[in-house]
Formats: C-alpha cells, structure tokens, sequence
C-alpha cells in the first residue's frame, strides 16, 4: 500500500488531468465518436475506452474506497494526458487526438475556455 503523501499527489494529478465529470465521461463514451478512436483489444473495446469506464467508477468512489490497482490506474491517466497533451494538432474540435483524450477524462476544448465534454 502507498503511503498517504503519495496518494494525496497522484490524486492531485488526477485530478488536475481528469477535467470531465463522470457524468460527462459517462455520456461521452456513449457516442459513436468514442466508439471510433483507440487501440482495440481482443475483447472488443479499446484501451481508451475502458480507461474512462475505470474513470467513472473511480470519480463516483470515495477516497477510502481506492485500492492500490486504482492509483496505478489513476497514474495511468496523468501520464497518457501529460503525453497527448504534448503532440497537439492544429484542429482539436474534431480530431481523433481530442477524441482520444476524451475517452480518457480531458476534454482539451474546457482547458481553452471553448464548450465541450460530450462533444
């Protein structure tokens, strides 16, 4: 088990990442758009996707309900935003790279002040 500094901080960083609700995330991965970005696993669904249904269930969970596979997961998700952040292209609106970012909790368009999340 992690001690508490370094959950209190990766929770932080997840939560600074994580700028959907997981309402938001929740509708969000219900649309064809979602369903078209990602690397496909055997099991039908890709990466991303399952990611952000592990962000929904994480969002929803209180603190003292997190486990050790949880703040794995959780730095997961800082690092794959932190990463895709970084390879911005020159139309995010509809591009597969925000789509991509959704399916994992980051709307880009809400960090630039522009309606999205459930685009």
């Amino acid at each position: 088990m992690r001690r508490d500094p370094d959950r209190r901080a990766i929770r932080s960083s997840f939560d600074e990442a994580v700028n959907m609700s997981a309402e938001e995330l929740e509708e969000w991965l219900n649309t064809p758009e979602s369903r078209s970005v990602g690397q496909r696993r055997p099991e039908g669904d890709s990466i991303g996707r399952a990611s952000g249904r592990r962000i929904v269930a994480i969002l929803r969970s209180a603190p003292e309900e997190l486990d050790d596979e949880d703040y794995r997961h959780m730095r997961k998700v800082v690092g794959f935003v932190r990463r895709h952040r970084a390879q911005e292209p020159a139309n995010i609106v509809t591009s597969r790279w925000r789509y991509s970012l959704m399916n994992w909790g980051h709307d880009p368009l809400k960090e630039a002040g522009t309606e999205g999340g459930g685009a």
